[in-house]
Order: structure tokens, then C-alpha cells, then sequence
């Protein structure tokens, strides 16, 4: 009988597994008609900047520490491990409900009611869904897409974390540069000022020469703690972004020595949406929202469900060993009238997939859109920092002819002032645009997705 019992069971399972199909509409990447080239008026590029990898893109020695300390400490990346996890959890489970479930049950009881009997009784009992129309497949589908969707949230989440980093360090640097460019204004203004002060005593000029010249001092004093404030700013937002409280940080090399390249290899345009791990992302999740519709669809047709149960069971216990129990049952349980309820949540997942297609459409071609902005933008502040160069430099010429006529009585004193004013100015132009030129790279390095691939390398 125990025979009979386990090939009916093993009989049922087979036909029901080979009779099984999969209703609902299977994944197809929307069509992108991707342009021939990421840049305009370029050929394709064959060299991608995923060979590149970010401690060799930034070799200042302090930046790459901060860098590793925020991929291992910064917040919202443990959190997006935990986010990996969950979502990993999720897909086991999803993925353990197409098979049988297999559970034991051992008890006893008496029953008071009328005639007082026990009942003593352990089974082995095994229940399952069969996936006649493919619902549960769809469900581990969708676990699974949604798992890599949250990799690919931490991949992207890693590679803007590196950025900003980057940013944020360059930025400190330039403020420490002005700050050291103000700090040489001051002391220039003070040798100005008891320049001119010896002057007047002298009758050389009258009392306005020197009343400019403590006013010019007073002006360049009021930028020193606004410059020490900004700076203090600055390194409390570097250390949350890895994961410290407010404190000093580290400075390595200077921003005039930092070294990037002027450009990153771009590459072809079907490679940047492997490259770019948002891009990805964007996809898993309309793959999760494909396979959510299949669900939808396959809940509107019957679920059958198998179970038996093998053990023993006895109201006696010196019987109990002597009283074998086997059972099999199926179920087949379909909708019926619910006012349309079932094809309205088909309608509903259709349209949620639909509309996961339109934001995977625009993932895109706002990928395309930072890619080509981001390299108009490094070829332009490469220009822009090679003009204030050239002006830095004719403005400490004329600053240094300036003082000469000075000294030596062709101009006044406000012709001094508008020489030092200018160089100022093109001092920190300059630093400026050494800094936004940094940044760009850094930008540039982002959007074209590099930068996650290394995320084992702490």
C-alpha cells in the first residue's frame, strides 16, 4: 500500500510538472535606436573608460584613503547593503515556493466531549502548489530581477560616492589655495599701506593715497575668516561622507599638482549601457515589473494545489505503532465572480511595466545627455583655464610695472590699487579654473561609468 501511496504521489507530480505552462508576456528590451556615436560628430570609439580604474585615475595618496574609508563607512552605502540583503532573502523565499513543502506534525489529545477518546498521532506531511499557469516562476523572476536591481542601486550608489568625494576633496583644495592667495593679498596690502604711510609723512602724496590703501588692507582682512569658515565646512562635509563626525582632514598634494587626464576614453555607445550600473538598474526593474504583469495574468486562471500526508495515527498509544495513516488530496480552486477584480490587477501590473519601459527609455538618453554635456564641459573649462592663465600672468606683469611706476612717481597711487585689484581677481580665476577643470574630469569619469567595478579593492 506504502508502494501504491509513494508512485501516485510521484505519478501526480510528473503529469502535473510535464502539463505545466507559463502564461503572460516574457521580457524584451525596449528598442533604443541608439545613436552611432555618445558624442556628435564623432566616430565610435572602441576604447572604453572601464579599463580605468579609480585609484589610477586619482593618485593623490590622501584622496584614495578617503575614498576607500567612504565606500567601507559612508551611510547610505551600508545601507544599500542591507538592501542587497533583503532583497536577497526575498528571492530565496520567492524562489523556495515552486517546490513542495515538507513538514512533520507529532501530538496528542484527549477529548472530553460525550465519549472521552486520545488521539495520538505523527505524520510527515508534504503540500503543494502546482505552477499549472507559471505564477510562481513569475514571482522568482521578479525576486530575482529586483535582487540585481538593488546590486546595481549599491554599484551606482558606489560610483556617484567616489565622485563626490573627489568633488569635495578638489573643493578643499581650492579653498586652501585662495585662502593662501588672500593671505599673500594681505600681506601685500600691509606693505602697501606702510608704503604709502611713509610717503605721506614724507609729502610725497596726500592723505587719500594712504586712506585707499587702509581700505584696500580692510577689505582683503574681512575675506580670511569667510575663507576659514567655508574651508571648516567643507572637510565636516568630507567626513560624512565617510562616515566620520565633524573634524580635520588630511591634505595631500595641492590643487595646482594634481594630475588628471585632460580626457577619458568614451567608447562605444552600446557599452555605456553595460557600463553604467543606474542604466541597469532602470532595466532589472522593468524586468521585475514584466514579470509582476505575468503574475497578474496568471492569477486569473485556477490553482491547483496537491497534498498527502504519511505517518501514524492511533487513539490507543499501545497501538500506536501498529496504526499506519496515508493520505492524498488535491485542490483546484479558480476565480469565479469577483467583479472583474483579477483582470483589473492585470491591467494595473501592464500598465506599471509599461511605464518602468518609458523611465528605462529615459535612464538612457539622460545617460547620453550627462555623457555628451559632460564632454562639451571638459573641453570648454580646458579652454577657460588656459585663458585665465595667460590673463594671471599678463595681470602679475602689469602689477609688477605697476608698482615700479609707483615708486618712482609716474602714476598714482590708484593705478597701484586697480593693478592689485586686477591680479587678484586673476588669481583666483585662475584657481578656479583649475579646480572646475578637476571637477569636470571627475564628472566625466562618473557619467560614463566608471568607477563600480572596483568595489573589492579597499
Amino acid at each position: 500500500m506504502r508502494g501504491i501511496c509513494k508512485i501516485g504521489c510521484t505519478g501526480i507530480i510528473a503529469g502535473v510538472l510535464l502539463a505545466s505552462c507559463k502564461v503572460g508576456k516574457e521580457y524584451v528590451r525596449p528598442e533604443l535606436n541608439l545613436p552611432a556615436a555618445i558624442e556628435t560628430g564623432n566616430g565610435a570609439d572602441t576604447v572604453s573608460v572601464s579599463e580605468l580604474k579609480w585609484w589610477d585615475l586619482y593618485t593623490d595618496t590622501v584622496l584614495q584613503g578617503l575614498i576607500r574609508k567612504a565606500l567601507v563607512y559612508n551611510k547610505d552605502m551600508q545601507m544599500a547593503v542591507t538592501r542587497i540583503k533583503s532583497t536577497e532573502a526575498a528571492k530565496r523565499i520567492a524562489k523556495a515556493d515552486i517546490f513542495p513543502k515538507v513538514d512533520m506534525k507529532i501530538g496528542g489529545q484527549r477529548d472530553y466531549d460525550y465519549t472521552p477518546e486520545n488521539i495520538f498521532e505523527a505524520k510527515g506531511l508534504l503540500s503543494w502548489e502546482a505552477d499549472l499557469w507559471g505564477r510562481l516562476r513569475w514571482g522568482s523572476q521578479a525576486a530575482v530581477a529586483e535582487y540585481l536591481q538593488s546590486v546595481e542601486g549599491q554599484r551606482a550608489l558606489q560610483m556617484t560616492i567616489i565622485a563626490q568625494v573627489a568633488q569635495a576633496y578638489f573643493e578643499l583644495s581650492a579653498l586652501d589655495e585662495e585662502l593662501k592667495i588672500v593671505r599673500q593679498t594681505l600681506a601685500a596690502r600691509e606693505e602697501g599701506v606702510h608704503l604709502a604711510k611713509l610717503r605721506y609723512e614724507g609729502g610725497l602724496t596726500s592723505e587719500t593715497s594712504l586712506r585707499q590703501a587702509q581700505v584696500e588692507l580692510a577689505k582683503a582682512a574681512t575675506l580670511v575668516p569667510d575663507l576659514e569658515r567655508k574651508i571648516r565646512l567643507q572637510e565636516n562635509d568630507i567626513c560624512l561622507l565617510t562616515g566620520r563626525y565633524p573634524g580635520t582632514i588630511q591634505r595631500g598634494e595641492g590643487i595646482r599638482w594634481q594630475k588628471l587626464p585632460r580626457m577619458l576614453p568614451v567608447g562605444l555607445p552600446s557599452e555605456l549601457l553595460e557600463r553604467r550600473p543606474d542604466i541597469r538598474g532602470a532595466e532589472y526593474k522593468l524586468k521585475a515589473a514584466t514579470a509582476k504583469a505575468g503574475m497578474a495574468y496568471a492569477n486569473m486562471f485556477p490553482k491547483l494545489t496537491l497534498s498527502a500526508q504519511y505517518g501514524l495515527e492511533s487513539n490507543q498509544w499501545t497501538e500506536f505503532f501498529q496504526s499506519p495513516f496515508f493520505f492524498l488530496g488535491g485542490e483546484l480552486v479558480g476565480p469565479l465572480f469577483r467583479l472583474g477584480k483579477n483582470r483589473a490587477q492585470y491591467k494595473a501590473a501592464k500598465a506599471v511595466a509599461e511605464g518602468e519601459g518609458y523611465a528605462y527609455q529615459k535612464a538612457v538618453l539622460t545617460a547620453f545627455k550627462e555623457v555628451n554635456n559632460a564632454l562639451v564641459s571638459c573641453r570648454k573649462i580646458e579652454e577657460i583655464r588656459q585663458a585665465r592663465t595667460n590673463l594671471e600672468e599678463a595681470a602679475r606683469s602689469y602689477l609688477n610695472l605697476a608698482n615700479l611706476q609707483y615708486i618712482n612717481g609716474v602714476i598714482g597711487y590708484l593705478d597701484v590699487l586697480d593693478a592689485q585689484r586686477g591680479f587678484f581677481d586673476a588669481q583666483i580665476g585662475l584657481n578656479n579654473a583649475v579646480r572646475d577643470e578637476l571637477i569636470a574630469v571627475v564628472n566625466l569619469y562618473k557619467v560614463l561609468g566608471g568607477g563600480w567595478e572596483a568595489g573589492t579593492h579597499y
